[in-house]
């Protein structure tokens, strides 16, 4: 039978590092590659067209939860298991929301993990137990449930706050989005007004509450 192909993506070397160890003595998996941000994903799963997809919410450049939303596009096979640290509901909610197969907890146990990964692989959806009741009860019944505010922004004005929150230029934005520059100062203006945050400061603010980056990014 063929192994389950998987790709990590994280941007710690040593955590690829220690998720490839652990996957690597589990029977009927290979990794296939690894990533260090969320637009590297991309590329390598439009390349490799893995089975599955591994990856941090946090990442640069483009978090785990936009690029899991955009990988059927490049990848229909593919599969996308997150990692995060955060347990809450309005992070588990946007995961699913955005596609993802499984959501893991980086306190997991290398069983848990085996069992998410051979579970997703299976065709069904994992969510760590620690991951609270209600919060999968929410996503079933698709309960009112509070929205991330990043749910108000479309998946562009999403990658640009990400890329200002990280001290990216107009400029940089531009080139790393393929825009003109004209372009990438719109986006930032519907973004602001959007937001009703008016300063760059503010939108970095923002994009830390709302667990798009870290506050170290």
């Amino acid at each position: 039978m063929r192994s389950t192909r998987i790709l990590l993506a994280d941007d710690h070397q040593l955590v690829r590092a220690g998720l490839r160890a652990l996957i690597e003595n589990l029977s009927g998996f290979e990794i296939v590659g690894e990533a260090g941000d969320g637009r590297e994903a991309l590329r390598l799963a439009a390349t490799l067209q893995p089975d599955l997809v591994l990856m941090d919410v946090l990442m640069p450049e483009l978090d785990g939860v936009d690029a899991a939303a955009r990988l059927a596009a490049v990848a229909p096979g593919a599969r996308a298991v997150i990692l995060s640290m955060n347990a809450g509901a309005e992070c588990v909610l946007r995961a699913l929301q955005a596609g993802a197969a499984g959501y893991l907890l980086k306190n997991t146990s290398p069983a848990e993990l085996e069992l998410a990964l051979r579970a997703v692989a299976r065709g069904e959806t994992y969510l760590s137990p620690a991951v609270s009741k209600h919060v999968i009860e929410g996503y079933v019944r698709r309960a009112d449930v509070p929205l991330n505010p990043l749910d108000r922004l479309t998946p562009r004005q999403r990658e640009v706050l990400q890329l200002i929150a990280e001290g990216a230029t107009t400029k940089e934005i531009a080139h790393k989005l393929n825009i003109s520059q004209k372009t990438a100062e719109t986006h930032r203006t519907q973004l602001m007004q959007e937001l009703d945050i008016h300063d760059i400061a503010g939108l970095v603010r923002f994009a830390i509450r709302s667990g798009l980056v870290s506050p170290d990014a």
